[in-house]
Order: structure tokens, then C-alpha cells, then sequence
């Protein structure tokens, strides 16, 4: 990988763990209701974007259920988590979404689910568990199995989007946009009456959060990602996001002052190895090590 795309990736973790600190600034410090958050998110990203709506895609009934559950669902929920989750809990918890479109994968589309990809499901299911478990109960973690529903429909969203070849990103940001806004303010309304009063008081502080969410965020990084996607190998650049629950670990225990004991880094180290295991072969280890060597453009 080249240096220029290297640094490019390391900018799109940061801002994807930056993004984890400012949303749980929203939805626990601001007193905006996570559901409106996430509605006028995806309403922002929808205006952005609108214009990569045409041509239409087929079967459009499929892209909405895809735009729904990787954007409405799997958002709401990870920031109704977020409300009384860490931002380092969240961010470990949600790397159940790479065994999960594992499994999904070998179930729905007879993908090779062999014994070393197992093996990865198992050590990040653990290392997850490893995190939410809490010596006093589970009560005490009853916000990041919110995390765990988000990841499920992020997964299932996943596995289905593979059965749709052809969309271009900034035309599968559009749909999600256009798919997400109006169920979710629906929701909001009923679930968070007055929600808008939250986000007025909340001022200036919370547009800034807002248009990052969604231009930063969602049209910005996730775009360059995709772009990444395309020319590297997923195998080279799946595993480096990593780096963003890394960076939401490093910037909830400076920020938002997140406990991070013993348990949490053992838990933490065990998830992460699961996903690596998962997204490489054991060749594959030496070969990613080279490619992040600096080379001549």
C-alpha cells in the first residue's frame, strides 16, 4: 500500500473513533435524543447526496432494506447504546460485525466458513463477552446489547448488499440518506416527543456535531473507504480498520475519561485477535506488514 493511501486509511479511523466520542457527547452530555440524532444525520447526508439518487437501482426494494438496516437501524441503535455505553465498550462490542457477516455469509450465501474462521468467531465472541460481563450483573452493560442488535443489522445489511453488484458509493449514501430520514423521525416523534426542544437547546455545539456526523462521517470517510476498497485487496484493508476501535479506546480514556482495567484490555485484545483471524491468512500476516512498508511514489 502506498504511503499516500496508508495515511489516508489512518485518517479515515481517526475520524471514524473521533466520531464515537462527539456522538456520545450528543446523546449523553447535549440531552438530544439519540433517534433524532440519527434521523437528522441521515436527513443532512440525504440534501448532501440527493443527487446520486438516479439511476434507480434494482430491485429497489432490496436497497431500501439494505439502506435501512446499514444506515437507520444500525445507527439508532448504536446510539441509543451509546447513551449509556462507553465509547470504548461500543467500540469493541461492535467488532461482533465481522464474525457476524461471517456466519451470515456461510448461511445465507454458502460462503467457506473453515476452521481457522471459527476459531476467529469464537475468540471475538469471548473477547466481547469478556467486555459487556460486569461482576455485578448484567444490568450493568444492558446499554451495549443495543450495540449487539446495531451489529446484527449491520452484518445482515452487509451479507444482502453483496447480492447487489454495481452500486456506486456516494449512490448507496444517497439511498441509505433517503431511506433512513423519514422512519426514523417517524420514530423519533412517537418514541421522543419534544426531541427537537433537546436539539435547539443544545445549540451551536450540536450543529457542529451533526454536519461532522453526516458530511465528515458518512459522505467524507466512507466514500475514501470504499475508494480504498477498490483498489486494494479487503484483506489488506479490512484489518486496518482496527485501528478505529483503538483510536475510540485511546480517545474515550483521555476524553471521556472511559475505565479501561485489566478485564477490558483482556477482553479487548481477545475480540481483536478473532477479527484478524478472521480477515487474514496466516501468510496473508507478512504480506500486510510489507505493504505498510513506505515505498517511492
Amino acid at each position: 500500500m502506498a504511503l499516500r493511501d496508508f495515511a489516508l486509511m489512518v485518517l479515515i479511523c481517526l475520524i471514524w473513533a473521533s466520531n464515537n466520542i462527539v456522538s456520545k457527547f450528543v446523546v449523553s452530555h447535549m440531552g438530544v435524543e439519540p433517534l433524532f440524532y440519527a434521523a437528522l444525520r441521515f436527513a443532512i447526508v440525504a440534501v448532501a447526496v440527493g443527487r446520486w439518487l438516479r439511476p434507480v437501482p434494482r430491485p429497489l426494494w432490496r436497497l431500501v432494506v439494505v439502506a435501512l438496516l446499514m444506515g437507520g437501524g444500525n445507527f439508532a441503535l448504536m446510539f441509543v447504546g451509546l447513551k449509556t455505553s462507553s465509547p470504548s465498550s461500543v467500540a469493541i462490542v461492535s467488532q461482533l460485525g465481522v464474525p457476524m457477516t461471517a456466519v451470515m455469509g456461510w448461511f445465507m450465501l454458502g460462503e467457506r466458513l473453515d476452521r481457522r474462521r471459527a476459531l476467529g468467531v469464537a475468540l471475538t465472541l469471548a473477547g466481547v463477552m469478556l467486555v459487556m460481563w460486569d461482576p455485578r450483573g448484567l444490568h450493568a452493560s444492558f446499554g451495549l446489547l443495543y450495540v449487539v442488535a446495531a451489529t446484527v443489522l449491520g452484518s445482515l445489511g452487509a451479507v444482502m448488499m453483496k447480492q447487489m453488484p454495481g452500486v456506486k458509493p456516494l449512490q448507496f449514501q444517497a439511498w441509505v440518506g433517503f431511506a433512513s430520514m423519514i422512519p426514523l423521525f417517524l420514530l423519533s416523534f412517537w418514541l421522543e416527543p419534544g426531541a427537537w426542544r433537546g436539539a435547539v437547546n443544545a445549540g451551536q455545539p450540536f450543529v457542529a456535531a451533526v454536519l461532522f456526523s453526516a458530511l465528515i462521517v458518512s459522505v467524507s470517510a466512507h466514500t475514501a473507504y470504499y475508494g480504498l476498497i477498490q483498489r486494494y485487496e479487503a484483506t489488506l484493508v479490512s484489518p486496518l480498520t482496527l485501528m478505529t476501535p483503538l483510536g475510540t479506546i485511546a480517545l474515550g480514556v483521555m476524553i471521556t475519561h472511559d475505565s479501561f482495567g485489566p478485564r477490558m484490555a483482556l477482553g479487548s485484545a481477545i475480540a481483536l485477535a478473532g477479527v484478524l483471524v478472521i480477515a487474514l491468512r496466516p501468510n496473508q500476516i507478512m504480506t500486510l506488514l510489507l505493504a505498510l512498508r513506505p515505498r517511492s511514489q
